[in-house]
Order: C-alpha cells, then sequence, then structure tokens
C-alpha cells in the first residue's frame, strides 16, 4: 500500500510541476515551478547588494540585509544587530506580495509602495529579481534560518555594522606596548559616504549623547586574502596621523581592534544601538531609530596580503 501512495504521489507531482511539448516528433520537457515556491522556499533570502545592476534603486532591497516571502507577509532585517532574534530571525514585517504563475511576484512595502518584480531562478538557492518597471536586478540568496551564514554577513557588511552604534567603547586593552591610540576612549563610524570616522579622549562611561568629538578622518577596510573572519582597517586622522589594525568581530556587539605597530588588541563595545525601520516614527521605541540617513551602497575593497601571521 505504501508502495502505491508513493507512486501515486510522484505521479501527480511530475503531473503539477513538469509538462510536455511534442515539435516535430521531439518531447520537451518544461520542467514549471510556480513562483510562489520559490520564493517562498527559503526563510531568509540575503540581499547581495554588491551584485546589483543597473541604475535604478529600489527603497526597501537598499536597505534590507535580509528579506523573506511566507504566507503573503514580506520580512525584512534591515539592521545586522540582533539579526537572528529580531522577528524570530526573520525581522519586521514590511508589507506583502502576491505571485503569479508567470514568473512574476508583486511587493506591497507599507512605506515605499508597490513593485514588480520578474524572478529568475539561477539555481537551487539563488535569485535574480528584475525590477519591471525600474532598471535594476537584485541578486538573492536563499537560506534556512538554521543554516544562515551569519559571519559571512558580518563581515560583508563590515562598514554598516559599525554604523549600528553611536559610539564604541573601549572596554578592555591587552598586551603590546604603550602608544598614543591607548588615548582614544571612543570611536563613531558615520553613514557619510562609508568612510568618515571619528574619536574621543572623554572618559570612560560619558553618556553617548554628551561625548565631544575630538578628531575626525577617514577610514578604509581592506580584505586580507585567505582570511574570511578578519578585516584591515585603516583610520587617517585629519591632522596627518595613520593607524592601521587587524579588525575582528566578537559578536554583534563587540569588536576587537589589533594595532599592527604595536600588537596590542583593544576590545570596544557598541553602545547607543540604533534601529534602522521601516518607517520615519516608531512608536514606544526606546532606541535611536535613523531611516534616512542610511542605505546600502556597493563597497569595493582592496585585498591585501596578511601583514602580521598570528
Amino acid at each position: 500500500m505504501k508502495t502505491v501512495k508513493l507512486l501515486l504521489t510522484l505521479f501527480v507531482a511530475a503531473t503539477t510541476l513538469t509538462s510536455c511539448v511534442v515539435r516535430n516528433d521531439e518531447i520537451i520537457v518544461d520542467n514549471f515551478v510556480p513562483t510562489e515556491a520559490i520564493v517562498s522556499g527559503y526563510d531568509l533570502w540575503y540581499v547581495d547588494f554588491h551584485r546589483t545592476q543597473g541604475s535604478a534603486e529600489i527603497p526597501f532591497l537598499s536597505k534590507a540585509f535580509t528579506v523573506s516571502f511566507l504566507n503573503g507577509n514580506m520580512y525584512a532585517n534591515n539592521n545586522i544587530v540582533d539579526i537572528g532574534r529580531t522577528g524570530n530571525g526573520l525581522g519586521i514585517n514590511v508589507g506583502s506580495y502576491r505571485t503569479f504563475d508567470d514568473g512574476v511576484i508583486e511587493t506591497f512595502h507599507t512605506q515605499d509602495g508597490n513593485y514588480s518584480f520578474e524572478v529568475i531562478e539561477l539555481s537551487n538557492n539563488e535569485i535574480r529579481l528584475n525590477d519591471l518597471n525600474n532598471n535594476v536586478s537584485y541578486f538573492l540568496v536563499g537560506y534556512q534560518r538554521n543554516n544562515f551564514d551569519y559571519d559571512m554577513l558580518f563581515y560583508d557588511n563590515i562598514e554598516f555594522f559599525l554604523q549600528e552604534y553611536i559610539a564604541w567603547e573601549r572596554i578592555e586593552t591587552r598586551d603590546g606596548v604603550p602608544n598614543p591610540f591607548d588615548a582614544e576612549h571612543f570611536l563613531q563610524f558615520t553613514p557619510e559616504n562609508n568612510t568618515t570616522f571619528y574619536s574621543s579622549h572623554d572618559d570612560f562611561g560619558t553618556n553617548v549623547a554628551s561625548i565631544n568629538w575630538d578628531f575626525t578622518g577617514g577610514y578604509t577596510i581592506d580584505d586580507i586574502r585567505d582570511y574570511n573572519d578578519v578585516k584591515f582597517l585603516t583610520l587617517n586622522y585629519d591632522g596627518g596621523d595613520t593607524e592601521e589594525f587587524e579588525l575582528s568581530v566578537v559578536n554583534d556587539g563587540e569588536i576587537e581592534l589589533f594595532h599592527i605597530t604595536t600588537e596590542t588588541t583593544y576590545v570596544f563595545k557598541g553602545r547607543g544601538y540604533i534601529q534602522f525601520l521601516k518607517g520615519k516614527e516608531v512608536k514606544g521605541s526606546q532606541k535611536p531609530v535613523r531611516n534616512s540617513n542610511r542605505k546600502r551602497t556597493k563597497i569595493k575593497r582592496k585585498e591585501i596580503t596578511r601583514k602580521i601571521l598570528k
């Protein structure tokens, strides 16, 4: 009996998802997969923004690190901090959607409005969304919540992660020798072209709203060849000084900076988490909210050889 049921199930699935066309005595098999089955096949779609093509922009996709299409509801993770916890991993509800069997998905974002996309399946866990009215295509990589690559997300988007706190306060110093950077108690990275930083000598524990940002400058982050779990951070102070570090993510609230010159390790803790949501007002929120100042942009990094092998 089980064998008969199994064969019947396979037959129904085959007739539902597969159609055959006969042309000149040649049988052409069309493996049709419903659009809904494609977009809802994964819990999370990572928006691989660095591969985006075209000159236009879809606001909600340019803000999101992941999007989800489940049971007509659309979700997004617009923050890296707390990802995996917010909304049970899906993020916040940002609207709704509907699909059509001609490979089209219509999205209804509560703030950004309606958009229609052609869904192109590139592989079993990768799709391309071609906007039908604007010149832009987004590439999405599918994951289930239990196998999402959080390390990849943090390091692939490290500039945006650094921006999600008003300040980074130094909480620990290990090894090395005394040097001028020891006086830097706070760092701040802003959305200004993803290249601007500030630093402060204010006393530890200073309220983040009261920090006096003593110095400013530009920063760059480079990839390190053959290492996916560390980046190379260079701080170029406007006064002419330069400091170089290996940057590692401890967790979504701490980073480590390994000072190249003195081999000192500094641990910084994020303070003043900034939540990036879908709208302009967040009633009852106790967290700073920044909506208009940040969107994801394509990041082009240099790849360098590791300077110190630990």
